[in-house]
């Protein structure tokens, strides 16, 4: 049989209970998490540099890779601590809304537009990306897209609308959309024969290239700024503000922006930093 408690053994037991809950509640978790997208994340830059940030602060970094559209949607709803994407006026708007305190550039690279070695629709010589995808529509040559509201799938359609066509019209003929990650639709489209647009630092990293190339690159449209948002602690307050800051003044520093610039595979730079100094 239990015994039962005197007043003082359960005026222990209540402070004991009142000191943990207090504990648990107040004590600032040595993790934030980041928002993020997916070429980050495959191109193997994250594996390369968070372990140097979290040596040198002792938090550690959780990174959600998907689709910038998904990753703003994510921090919106209060399930992240830090927001890095590519689609600037999004990131912009996220701000501007209240979501996000301040938006920083990071770093930069580039889309590039991927197909068969024979180049099916000519597009290698054109006159500017507007005009390579032109020439793929014109052609009716298989084009596979993200379709997952992500930094790249917002630049795509972007391009496709400078270009006067429209994509929606061609969909399940020619163009056809996967809804998944880079990598992913790499996959499909190496697998159909179809072009693809893809920021480099992933194609750089993706490994079933068979006997793709990239037929066309170096228009200033396809140029490919990340961003990073501290998410707004006054909308949630469970952001370990803190902790997410100092992640942000690492990376736009010096050692973290030295991170960056190192990151190669095969003796390339997969991202080039551009945060402002500070």
């Amino acid at each position: 049989m239990l015994k039962p408690v005197g007043l003082s053994g359960l005026l222990t037991l209540l402070a004991t209970v009142s000191l943990w809950s207090t504990s648990a509640h107040t004590q600032d978790p040595a993790f934030i998490v980041v928002q993020s997208t997916t070429s980050t994340q495959n191109s193997g830059l994250f594996d390369e540099i968070l372990p140097r940030f979290e040596q040198a602060s002792g938090t550690q970094v959780r990174v959600v890779a998907v689709g910038t559209g998904q990753a703003i949607k994510n921090a919106t709803n209060g399930d992240g601590d830090v927001l890095l994407v590519h689609a600037k006026e999004a990131e912009e708007q996220f701000v501007a809304d209240g979501w996000g305190v301040e938006r920083f550039d990071v770093m930069y690279n580039d889309f590039v537009l991927v197909g068969p070695a024979d180049d099916p629709a000519k597009v290698n010589g054109a006159d500017g990306i507007v005009d390579a995808l032109k020439a793929v529509a014109n052609s009716e040559a298989p084009f596979v897209s993200r379709g997952d509201d992500s930094g790249t799938h917002k630049a795509e359609l972007k391009l496709w609308q400078a270009a006067s066509i429209d994509v929606q019209a061609a969909s399940g003929s020619w163009y056809r959309e996967t809804g998944s990650g880079m990598g992913a639709t790499l996959n499909v489209g190496t697998a159909t024969g179809a072009y693809v647009l893809t920021d480099r630092a992933t194609w750089i990293a993706f490994g079933n290239k068979g006997d793709y190339q990239i037929t066309y690159q170096g228009d200033e449209r396809l140029f490919n700024q990340y961003g990073i948002i501290l998410v707004n602690p006054d909308k949630h307050p469970a952001v370990r503000a803190s902790r997410a800051q100092d992640f942000i003044n690492w990376l736009t520093g010096e050692e973290g922006q030295n991170a960056i610039a190192q990151f190669q595979i095969d003796g390339q730079q997969l991202f080039f930093p551009n945060a402002a100094a500070k």
